[in-house]
């Protein structure tokens, strides 16, 4: 868990925009995105806040019931396009 260095809900948020997902709306707990991946359409709900995301809750985000990016997906995206700044 160490080598993924710590991220906002925004930051995380941002990063899958970049990827391609799209901001359905907002939802209670953050802001739902989807993307069609395979003739499906996947839907996650992301936190809406500045603080960093505890590791529980990001690697829930990652997995394959939700985003499907998992730890190097992430990593991925992260050389591709930096961190995002946390505004």
């Amino acid at each position: 868990m160490s080598d993924i260095p710590a991220i906002s809900g925004k930051q995380l948020i941002k990063l899958l925009v970049f990827d391609g997902w799209i901001i359905k709306k907002k939802a209670t707990h953050g802001l739902s995105l989807y993307k069609k991946i395979n003739n499906r359409h996947i839907v996650t709900t992301i936190p809406d806040k500045k603080d960093s995301l505890p590791d529980g809750t990001l690697y829930a985000i990652l997995s394959k019931k939700q985003t499907q990016i998992g730890r190097d997906g992430l990593l991925k995206l992260l050389d591709k396009y930096g961190m995002p700044a946390n505004e």
